[in-house]
């Protein structure tokens, strides 16, 4: 069952925030080099997890990764790691929280080679599911198959988002989802 479907029978408290996310945020296009990497760490906290725990713990997430500033979390200590394991607001994982320091100092690197994440994301474009999974398992940390494809997928960079019967898709479509352009 596609997410697209899955929605629709769900209970109302669970609809509602997965509804808000899909008809809002997956599947279209991110300019902001910040929310690129918040959609990046939040795939990778979401692995071994359902993706409604994470919705659910995002507005901490946010608050406990600096609202997602790519500098500041760069820059992150071991204070701030030990921080991080200690929020229950959060999943508090090492290898998820070094992971998000670590690719948050990667993110700062494609900036100044690429002029921002995003223009290194579209640079590489288009490229298969397989050919992204190769170049992020090179590029940053712990970023494996189901994560990559979820991440691009989430931001439009790979197709699957939404189903072609669904409303958002076409809207998707019109926000500039890289995936329906064809070269």
């Amino acid at each position: 069952m596609s997410y697209c479907t899955a929605i629709e029978v769900m209970p109302a408290e669970k609809k509602a925030l997965h509804k808000a996310y899909h008809d809002h945020q997956y599947g279209f296009p991110i300019d902001d080099d910040n929310e690129l990497f918040c959609r990046l760490v939040l795939e990778i906290n979401q692995a071994g997890l359902s993706w409604e725990t994470i919705l659910r713990k995002e507005a901490q997430f946010r608050k406990a990764y600096s609202h997602f500033n790519v500098s500041k979390v760069a820059a992150y200590a071991t204070a701030d790691r030990e921080r991080l394991l200690a929020d229950a607001g959060i999943i508090r994982n090492r290898l998820k929280i070094d992971a998000a320091i670590e690719n948050a100092k990667t993110i700062l690197q494609l900036q100044k080679e690429q002029g921002s994440f995003k223009g290194w994301l579209e640079a590489h474009h288009p490229k298969t599911k397989e050919q992204w999974v190769k170049l992020f398992k090179k590029t940053f940390r712990f970023t494996g198959g189901e994560i990559v494809n979820s991440f691009l997928m989430s931001i439009g960079m790979l197709p699957g988002a939404h189903d072609k019967q669904c409303e958002i898709h076409e809207k998707a479509i019109k926000a500039g989802a890289l995936w329906a352009i064809v070269d």
